[in-house]
């Protein structure tokens, strides 16, 4: 049985990968339960809405902030403190929930909370087939991630066309699609956790934060793609 030593304790392989997999998991709900609470007061503050929603200019930043965050935390997180990374994480979190604020408004609290509990599942049951399963997810994400490309070409040009039809596609396929790559995402996190250098805290803690961005990503988009087909529009 493999065995690390890690600040004076020695820990066996499935300890570390177990204490990696805690750490994504619960970062990732720590950034989860962020947006949803920016989410809400944002939504519930008129005041807010105004600034935000009120001018163009705002709403561009609000929107295209986390996309920003999302790059630089991908891209620069080897070089970051494992604090700064965290940090970034977290601003990134506080940005999405500003930018799901619309979400509550334009659908209806029930059906939003519905549609979580659907996502909460499926999210979890897919992550952990990809934690338990012997299958070689490998390929299957490579085909994942050529399909979601193809999928934001297609939200493009529907953005011109503004077909119903082409959009419940769209939306059927986004389910499909982030669903598979929740159980690919697993996989990779735990291989990554396997392979982790041992004692090397710092990396552990910045592989734990790019792990928890990873699985948020599936999560937000799921459930967003979800509400297109279980939202209860407000109007």
């Amino acid at each position: 049985m493999q065995r690390y030593q890690t600040a004076g304790v020695t820990r066996t392989g499935a300890e570390v990968v177990n204490a990696f997999m805690r750490g994504v998991y619960g970062w990732m709900t720590a950034g989860l339960a962020l947006t949803a609470a920016v989410a809400f007061m944002t939504a519930s503050s008129p005041a807010m809405l105004q600034l935000i929603f009120g001018n163009q200019i705002s709403m561009f930043i609000v929107i295209l902030a986390p996309l920003g965050f999302v790059i630089a935390l991908s891209a620069g997180i080897r070089k970051m403190s494992p604090g700064m990374a965290t940090g970034m994480f977290l601003a990134y979190s506080a940005a999405m929930g500003l930018s799901l604020s619309s979400v509550l408004i334009a659908y209806t609290g029930a059906s939003v909370f519905k549609t979580f509990l659907v996502c909460a599942g499926m999210f979890g049951s897919m992550s952990v087939y990809g934690m338990t399963t012997k299958r070689d997810l490998t390929a299957m994400g490579s085909f994942l991630m050529m399909g979601v490309f193809g999928l934001i070409i297609a939200m493009v040009v529907n953005m011109f066309m503004q077909s119903s039809a082409m959009d419940w596609i769209i939306s059927g396929v986004g389910v499909l699609l982030f669903t598979g790559l929740t159980a690919w995402d697993t996989q990779k996190l735990k291989v990554m956790g396997e392979t982790a250098p041992a004692g090397d805290e710092a990396a552990l803690r910045r592989g734990t934060i790019l792990g928890a961005l990873t699985l948020y990503l599936d999560f937000i988009n799921l459930f967003l793609f979800l509400l297109r087909f279980m939202g209860s529009s407000r109007n």
